[in-house]
């Protein structure tokens, strides 16, 4: 069958393989009648077929080297081409991109950043606080805190990183959940510490923040629960909002350090059965309840027997009841 026009479209300096096989087979056995080229006209159009001086309706070969040299020649002017029409454009946009450049600042600092890895993310948090020398405000969710030595070697160098910082006048407040208040490495933090900073904690907190002189916060990606991405944030007004956040956190929260205060109980129910009650209320399982409160799921089931026993409740339906008439919950706010 015999290929058409059109389904050999392409460059001029292109050759296609039916092509390539015509001009092959033309070199191998002289003139071909012009029609047969029809189906081909890139042998024409690239300068490899001509009609014959002594037979125009007859094609023959232009040698190779000939042809070779033309085609070569042909693309090296349109590189040239292609070439002054970068250097106009280059010259029309130099004086725009000076007029549209962002300051040298903003450039270097954009407003939001995506971190990827931890070691990264805590390089980049070490920078900043190194900057810093006015306060740092950090919101530290619940954790598995192991005294693996990895562990405890993050816990040095964070240590050195936030005693230099309170070393230059800086101030530090930390939140926590309260299930936090009696791990040793969070103890051992806040015994060793020299200088202004407080820590406080609460029954549930947002999630993990830090926020350095008001300037720059981080907070830990979508779903990045194993802390591998995080988002450095320089736009004011939402470091303004953050930091109205964990002012409304801490005006909320139990003194921890440098005096540790104990939440009151009321009417025989601690303050943690009380975080548990409010969560049983809205109906949450067992699961999301240890989850929000930063606790095993036993330890959860212990202190929701124990509020059971304290209201004298047979059944997680009579708890939910018995809660809301007690007005244990109206009376902690």
């Amino acid at each position: 069958m015999t290929a058409t026009a059109h389904e050999h479209e392409h460059d001029a300096e292109d050759l296609c393989e039916a092509g390539a096989e015509l001009y092959a087979r033309v070199l191998r056995e002289g003139p071909l009648p012009a029609e047969e080229a029809h189906g081909v006209p890139c042998l024409i159009d690239a300068g490899l077929l001509q009609p014959s001086l002594d037979d125009p309706g007859r094609l023959v070969p232009v040698p190779p080297a000939v042809a070779l040299h033309r085609l070569l020649r042909l693309s090296g002017e349109r590189i040239a081409a292609e070439r002054r029409r970068e250097e106009r454009l280059a010259a029309a946009f130099q004086p725009l991109m000076r007029a549209g450049a962002l300051p040298a600042e903003e450039t270097l600092t954009p407003s939001l950043r995506v971190l990827s890895g931890t070691e990264r993310i805590n390089r980049a948090i070490t920078e900043a606080l190194a900057e810093g020398k006015e306060e740092l405000l950090c919101m530290q969710p619940h954790s598995n805190y192991h005294s693996s030595a990895g562990a405890r070697a993050a816990q040095a160098d964070a240590m050195v990183r936030d005693q230099k910082f309170l070393d230059r006048g800086g101030r530090i407040r930390v939140l926590y959940p309260h299930t936090q208040r009696h791990i040793p490495l969070v103890v051992a933090r806040w015994e060793r510490l020299e200088g202004d900073a407080e820590a406080r904690s609460l029954d549930e907190i947002a999630g993990r923040l830090i926020v350095i002189d008001g300037a720059v916060a981080f907070i830990p990606g979508e779903g990045s629960a194993e802390r591998s991405v995080a988002l450095e944030i320089r736009q004011p007004t939402i470091i303004t909002y953050l930091v109205k956040v964990f002012d409304r956190f801490w005006r909320l929260a139990t003194p921890m350090h440098p005096r540790a205060v104990q939440p009151p109980s009321l009417g025989g129910v601690t303050a943690r059965q009380r975080a548990v009650a409010r969560f049983l209320v809205e109906g949450h399982t067992d699961a999301v309840i240890a989850d929000r409160l930063g606790m095993n799921i036993r330890t959860a089931r212990v202190h929701i027997a124990k509020l059971a026993a304290t209201l004298g409740s047979g059944s997680r339906a009579q708890l939910g009841y018995l809660i809301g008439r007690s007005g244990i919950l109206d009376r902690a706010e």
